[in-house]
């Protein structure tokens, strides 16, 4: 006897879209990834590397200026109203008119904001913020001459206190 057997189109051959799918997809996921790259801005890598570094030395002396000043602030974030006060107190240093407030997003640079805080007497002070996400934030206050800075973690358990750092000290 002979069999004789039938001869399918290569299409219809199971083995013929394996050996193609694994390259295909390769090809594929290679297009993808290249395009992330392309559309996506890599905002933690900044362009003035060299110009920051040697102004780290006039961010220290306001960080050295707030312990000198015996700064000390503490923060109310009401996420419900999107409202932020603050009290401020000082041992030396007069109130100004405005401070400004950043709150900047631990990993995304797009959620980062910066507030004015207006003057409301004795040491308080108002403003307006954006919708926060819940993550780990940087918070850095600051006036003409000084800065405080700190971080925590949204949603907030308690009020937040932002001292000076002691710059003396390494950490």
């Amino acid at each position: 006897m002979h069999a004789h057997k039938l001869k399918r189109p290569w299409y219809r051959e199971p083995w013929v879209w394996l050996m193609i799918a694994f390259p295909l997809s390769a090809v594929i996921g290679g297009v993808i990834t290249i395009y992330l790259a392309v559309v996506t801005s890599d905002g933690l890598v900044v362009d003035d590397y060299y110009k920051r570094g040697k102004a780290i030395n006039r961010v220290l002396a306001r960080d050295v200026a707030a312990e000198r000043y015996q700064l000390k602030a503490t923060i109310d974030i009401d996420l419900r109203d999107n409202r932020v006060q603050l009290l401020l107190e000082s041992a030396v240093a007069e109130y100004p008119e405005t401070l400004t407030f950043s709150l900047l997003h631990s990993t995304q640079p797009g959620y980062d904001q910066v507030i004015i805080l207006q003057y409301a007497g004795e040491g308080v002070y108002h403003g307006a913020i954006d919708e926060l996400a819940r993550s780990k934030w940087y918070l850095q206050l600051e006036a003409d001459d000084w800065r405080l800075s700190g971080s925590t973690q949204i949603p907030l358990s308690e009020s937040l206190v932002l001292m000076p750092v002691d710059v003396s000290r390494p950490e």
